[in-house]
Order: C-alpha cells, then structure tokens, then sequence
C-alpha cells in the first residue's frame, strides 16, 4: 500500500505543511468542506519514510502518561482548492504553522485518546477504534474543521501503530496512547472557519495509571466554575474545553483534594469527574445493584469507556456475558443525578461506589467527595476498587489486551 524510503542522520525533511496558501474570498471562506468536490485521506497515497537512527526503548516502569513520543508520526492537511493532501507517516518531529493560524487565535482545535494493546499472540489491536473515529468526526463539525473519511484515517492509525508496535509495552496494563489530532491553520486573523486545516497523529506509550494499586481519589464539588452547559461544546472533545478546567482544578488541589466534581444549575447537578465521566453504584431494595450515570444531553462527553460499562453491565444481568465475580445483578441507567440524590443514597446506607470511567485510567474509585464545608465518604474496599468497578475494569482490560475475545477488540493488520 505504500512507498517506504529510509532517512540518513537525523530523520528529519521539511515537510512542506508549513507553506503559505493565498488568502481567500469571503464566499470561499464561508464554504462548508463537506460541500466541495475535493479528494478526501486517501489510504492508497500513504508515503512511509522510516529513520535509521531508532529511539532506545525506556524501561516500562520509567513512562511518564504522554511524556515519551515514538520513532514516528502520521501527518496531514487540507487545503480548500486542493482538498487533503497524500498521508506521510515520518519521523517525529517539529511542525511549521503560520503564527496567525486559527488554531492559535480561536482555537478550532480537536482530539481524540486512543490506545494500542498487545495481545497474547504479541500482536497489536486497538479498543472499540469507531466509537473514537465517530465522536472525531463530530467534534470536527462542532467547530466547523475540514471534514475527512474517518474510515480511511483509522486504516492509516493502523498503520503508524503498526509501525512503531515495538513501542508497546509487554506488560499487562500498558499500552500505546494515540493522539490524533486537527488543527484549523487558516492565516489570518479574520474571524471565520478555518478553510485549513492540519491532521496529525502521535504515539505514546504508557502504563496502568495506578501502577501500585488503586488508590481513591477524593474530589471538590465545584459550585463557583462550571465545566460544560447547555449548547456548549462539552459533549465533544476539543481543545477549548481544557483550559478553563485547570485554574479551578488548581484551586481544589489547595483545598486538598484531588480532583472536581463538575456540578451545573441550581440543583447541582453532577456532570462529570474531572475528565472522567461520573459513575454511582446503589444498592437496591431486592438485592439488584443501580449503576447510575448522567444522560448524553450535550454537557456530558461520551466516553468510550463509559458506553462500554453501561454494555457490560446490560449484559452481565441478562446473561449474555456475566462478570467473573458479580453475584448481584447490575442495572445500568442514564439519568440526572444531583448532590442531593448523592447525599440521600449516602445518609440510607444505599451508596456502595461512586467511580470515574475515562481512557488513561479506565476505572478511577472516589473515596471522598468536599460538599458544603463537609465531605460525603464513599465506601471502601481492599484494594482500592469496589465489586463492580473491579469487575468492569478487569473484563475491559482483558478485551483490550485480546484475553477476553470480543467484538470491540480489533487486529491492526489481518
């Protein structure tokens, strides 16, 4: 599928992304990407150039989330009059953006987070890829970036991690981190869509985000600062909705906890656990177990993570496919959850475990939630995680890792 050259030295070439594009008309700035008739990411044109000199492998121990890059990355762009050009996967190294680019002024910036795992068989396979490629492509609309075939951008992931599969850790619980990530690059300061745009793919490995065992986090009712609202953005994953979470973050830390509980509207209601989407588990009066959530309404992002607890829970209690050692049946539910709801199940005794399902961690246990002066205690257990958000871990980790065959577990190369 594509042509592979070797670099001498240092691995590093001009890339050309950097070039300056005419500016354009007020009607063609206003011209939606989807609406013209230009070529999309074509997988066929993959160019493949590979350093010679190739990056020591640290010890898996030593990894610092998102702090060590791979030999290589996986780049692209899109010009209005051009459409998108040919995908190159190559050394990893610096980019060259004009310094009034969109993506500097008014942040048309979107993410995803991703992973690669090794299987028993030591080949590489990535977790539930579509539901990523499909809230990419709807964070990109959101703010009106050039749009792409997602199907075609996960063949070419699939590539770069096959590339640079020796940088997965052969340990259980590590894994390679993918970032692909698309910038607007329009020149100019005009306040507009950006008609540019750059695509662009990083590894990184990583390991267990609790490497000596879990340990509950405690988190801060925020009342002061709000995360996300209704008709805002946070429902996609975009740069812009980072930034302002860090100063109250900051301000949490002081007080002594470890993260926010994003709270919105008078009846305070829960949105999310940091960047975590927010999970409570209840007891029921038949025995039954309630594992609640708060709905996709917009504010809420959809997490990976969290759709694949909700399924495992579904299917854990019809039968389909039970945890390893849930006895009870679990209810999965999406609906409001306030802190008044939080603190009834509390004070009734009915408040069994209250945790954060996200990528990098898979399953975070809160042990104490800072509300009103006071704080609200979740249960303990040995080993920091509860019955069900053990179990929900463990089955995910061992679909990822290719121990537990199931659909969401996909080979990168057949």
């Amino acid at each position: 599928m594509a042509t592979i050259t070797h670099l001498n030295g240092n691995g590093v070439k001009p890339n050309g992304h950097g070039v300056h594009a005419p500016p354009l008309s007020k009607e063609a700035q206003a011209l939606d990407s989807s609406d013209l008739d230009l070529p999309d990411i074509d997988p066929s044109k993959l160019t493949i150039t590979l350093a010679n000199d190739l990056k020591p492998l640290p010890p898996p121990e030593s990894l610092v989330f998102g702090q060590t890059m791979t030999d290589h990355m996986l780049i692209m762009s899109f010009d209005p009059t051009t459409g998108w050009s040919a995908p190159e996967i190559k050394p990893f190294g610096p980019l060259s953006l004009d310094p009034a680019s969109s993506c500097f002024q008014y942040c048309p910036n979107v993410f995803e987070g991703m992973k690669a795992y090794l299987d028993p068989e030591g080949r590489p396979r990535l977790f539930r890829p579509d539901l990523n490629m499909d809230r990419f492509t709807k964070s990109t609309e959101r703010v009106a970036l050039p749009t792409f075939n997602a199907s075609a951008l996960l063949e070419l992931i699939k590539e770069l991690v096959s590339v640079d599969a020796r940088w997965i850790p052969k340990k259980r619980g590590y894994s390679l981190y993918i970032r692909p990530t698309l910038l607007g690059t329009r020149p100019g300061l005009g306040v507009a869509a950006s008609t540019h745009a750059l695509l662009y793919v990083l590894l990184s490995p990583t390991g267990p985000y609790f490497p000596s065992g879990f340990k509950p986090v405690s988190l801060l009712a925020s009342e002061d600062a709000v995360r996300s609202w209704p008709g805002g953005t946070g429902g996609f994953k975009l740069g812009l909705n980072y930034a302002p979470c860090f100063q109250p973050q900051r301000q949490a830390a002081k007080r002594g906890y470890d993260q926010l509980l994003w709270l919105l509207g008078e009846e305070r209601r829960i949105c999310e656990v940091g960047q975590m989407n927010f999970f409570v588990v209840t007891q029921r009066e038949d025995g039954d177990l309630d594992l609640l959530t708060p709905p996709l309404d917009g504010t809420i992002l959809p997490g990976i993570t969290r759709n694949s607890c909700l399924q495992l829970a579904e299917a854990h209690t019809t039968g389909r496919e039970p945890l390893d050692t849930l006895k009870e049946k679990l209810h999965p539910s999406e609906r409001a959850i306030t802190m008044a709801d939080l603190l009834n199940f509390s004070n009734s005794g009915t408040l069994l475990e209250v945790f954060g399902a996200a990528t990098a961690a898979v399953i975070t246990p809160v042990g104490r939630i800072g509300y009103n002066g006071s704080d609200i205690h979740i249960p303990t257990y040995e080993g920091g995680l509860g019955p069900v958000g053990r179990n929900l871990y463990e089955r995910i980790v061992d679909i990822q890792e290719g121990r537990y065959k199931h659909e969401w577990s996909v080979l990168c190369s057949e």
